[in-house]
């Protein structure tokens, strides 16, 4: 038992890859759609390119979605609204009615009863002349009908709209009923009195209404007719008409939709998983051979998995929702951050899967992966230096341009003509672009959440104004200077042999920020004769300036200083000796034990972290040189880094002797243009 878990702990990399693979492998399958896929290409308009096509089984043609659409609105259109008459709002009218009139009359003197039981009439003969069909709030609602259905006492009957009444006709028809009646004197009491007691008495039921038409919806036919197994459908060579592109999309439908009851739906899912175990197997194919860092790194491979897993399900969630808005996932996001956490070629390699991944469940599938591809090229080839906001919308607006420029291709070959150009498509690729632009605080979320470095934060972090650089010009202002001299070096030999230039300077600037515990023992910082080393033994002093390196991790720990950053304040020593206390030591004592005196290491094992050490050697031993010329510094570089090379000190980190070579000639440049002779001014 101990032996299988001796054996699970040193191979726990390699399982941890074996379980994102499978799980990848898993969630992609599952994010597909569970059906089958038509195995023919085919647009309207263009020939038929395969073998005679016959019907497999039998199956109905289906209506298109605008078919039905159609055919959905006309029947709203078409239906005439109902609308309640409200008999107990009359009744209340008829009430308000008699009390209203009576206190009117009771104020007119001189009035005979004749006159009295006149107006009264007058009144309801007005009354019954608005609520024969009764009253709206408003006319505009049923104006776009002629008629409407009229429910009145469990009754439903059709009217015309102008029979009926809303509350503007009120003062209108009640003048001129007045006036036929020759109360033209009473006019204006009788007007007043109408708009105070008549009420709306008729209202929409939209319940009804809506009940009524979702009914008839319901009945609609979403197929036309049916095809026979065993008819053909299409001939070689023969034009892809408007109905044959109907037939042929609704058996592609009647093949997407075969789920779950299915006798091959494992068939379906075991063929998808197979492709699927493909394409990410070349990945980790690819990592283990050409990027042997990243795949050793098993936060780096998640990240990876984890980029190409959000990319398919954001593609897959859209498809569902509408094929059509496809372009508007902005796949060039993947490349784009690949490409400023790792390198170009890793970049184009993962869209490349992706896109081959996504061409299983996009329409037009040949389309899609070209235009993806192509706009993944443009993206690897463009952008650079995305720290600076100007590089971003750049490489955008031309990503966007090829999105518009290959469109434009697709449709002449399929239209011949530059007629029925969907201008949705070019909304749908703008919107594409400025999604793309989220990359910026997507790349810093990703930092976070994964720890990785952008160069981006490497910007932020070269601030010489920052709070960590501040704190160590204060308190060791002969170090803070050591170290932008040393960045100035490093950055220059990176630039030569091609390396990240960026990252060298950063370390370079933080490498020695441990010395701010004790900066008056490091000679950099003294100002006066007086050298607290001279009361200390060797062995004392040497562990006061080794402890600068894990002095310096730690305070970089406390600042949430990046990982990549703490490595080069790691190694940038490596495991050489601290020489001047060592022998000083011997000659006291000629028993030394040598890893007293020994820096921890580890060793360099980049290109970026020996550079480092390169220049941080050269640079703190330059100050010695006395009358440097061309001949002294030549001799002197080569020392120096010829010394680092027979302590084996560049073992691990993947650096040839050319650049070490290039890198020798960049420090000589540079130190000669330190130490150039000036002209003697006279007094």
């Amino acid at each position: 038992m101990s032996t299988f878990l001796d054996k699970i702990f040193k191979n726990q990399s390699v399982i941890y890859k074996y379980f994102i693979y499978l799980l990848s492998i898993v969630l992609i399958v599952f994010f597909f759609p569970k059906g089958g896929k038509f195995k023919y290409e085919f647009q309207k308009e263009k020939p038929w390119q395969y073998e005679n096509y016959y019907a497999p089984f039998d199956f109905s043609i289906k209506k298109t979605a605008q078919e039905i659409d159609k055919e959905k609105q006309a029947i709203k259109d078409n239906q005439t609204p109902y609308f309640n008459y409200d008999s107990q709002v009359v009744d209340e009218v008829y009430t308000s009615y008699e009390q209203q009139i009576n206190s009117l009359i009771d104020g007119e003197k001189d009035i005979t009863d004749a006159r009295k039981n006149y107006l009264i009439k007058t009144g309801q003969d007005v009354l019954q002349a608005f609520y024969v069909n009764g009253i709206v709030e408003d006319l505009s609602v049923v104006t776009t009908e002629k008629t409407i259905n009229l429910i009145q006492n469990n009754e439903v009957k059709k009217i015309n709209t102008t029979k009926l009444f809303s509350k503007n006709d009120i003062g209108l028809v009640t003048k001129q009923v007045l006036e036929n009646r020759n109360l033209s004197p009473l006019v204006k009491q009788y007007e007043q009195l109408f708009f105070e007691v008549l009420r709306p008495n008729v209202f929409l039921d939209s319940e009804l209404t809506n009940k009524i038409i979702e009914d008839e919806i319901s009945k609609i036919s979403y197929t036309r007719g049916t095809i026979d197994q065993g008819k053909l459908i299409i001939a070689k060579g023969e034009i892809v008409e408007a109905n044959d592109f109907k037939i042929l999309n609704s058996i592609k439908g009647e093949y997407e939709s075969e789920v779950y009851n299915n006798n091959n739906y494992y068939f379906i899912i075991i063929g998808y998983a197979v492709l699927v175990a493909l394409v990410l197997l070349m990945l980790l194919f690819f990592l283990k051979k050409y990027r042997q860092e990243i795949y050793e790194n098993n936060t780096k491979v998640t990240f990876i998995f984890f980029n190409i897993l959000f990319m398919v399900f954001i593609t897959t969630l859209v498809v569902k929702y509408n094929e059509a808005f496809v372009f508007v996932v902005p796949l060039c996001i993947l490349p784009l951050i690949l490409k400023t956490f790792f390198d170009a070629r890793l970049g184009l390699f993962v869209h490349v899967l992706a896109v081959l991944i996504l061409g299983f469940v996009v329409p037009n599938s040949f389309e899609y992966i070209f235009l993806q591809i192509i706009t993944g090229i443009v993206t690897i080839l463009t952008v650079s230096e995305l720290y600076k906001r100007a590089n971003l919308f750049i490489s955008v607006g031309q990503i966007t341009l090829i999105y518009f420029v290959g469109y434009f291709a697709f449709h002449m070959i399929h239209e011949g003509n530059l007629d029925n150009l969907e201008w949705l498509v070019f909304g749908l690729f703008l919107l594409n672009g400025m999604i793309t632009l989220f990359v910026q605080p997507l790349i810093y979320i990703y930092e976070k959440v994964f720890g990785l470095v952008s160069d981006v934060s490497l910007l932020e972090l070269s601030d010489t104004n920052s709070r960590l650089l501040k704190e160590l010009s204060n308190k060791a202002p002969g170090t803070f200077h050591h170290s932008l001299q040393v960045a100035n070096l490093a950055e220059a030999a990176a630039n030569e042999i091609g390396a990240n230039a960026m990252l060298v300077r950063v370390g370079a600037l933080y490498h020695d920020i441990g010395k701010m515990n004790n900066p008056t023992y490091f000679t950099e910082n003294q100002i006066t004769n007086v050298n607290p080393h001279d009361e200390l033994s060797p062995l004392d002093s040497a562990k006061i300036i080794i402890n600068h390196v894990i002095d310096g991790i730690e305070i970089a720990r406390k600042n949430n200083l990046p990982d990549r950053v703490i490595d080069f304040i790691r190694v940038h020593h490596g495991t050489t000796l601290v020489y001047y206390f060592y022998k000083k030591q011997q000659e006291l004592s000629p028993a030394v034990d040598e890893q007293d005196f020994r820096y921890p290491g580890p060793i360099p094992f980049s290109k970026e972290t020996a550079i480092l050490m390169m220049s941080d050697a050269i640079e703190a031993a330059s100050k010695s040189l006395k009358n440097p010329n061309f001949l002294v510094i030549d001799e002197f570089v080569n020392k120096i880094i010829g010394g680092q090379m027979r302590a084996n000190q560049f073992l691990n980190a993947n650096i040839t002797f050319k650049e070490i070579e290039q890198i020798k000639k960049v420090l000589k440049q540079k130190l000669i243009n330190i130490y150039h002779l000036r002209v003697e001014y006279p007094e």
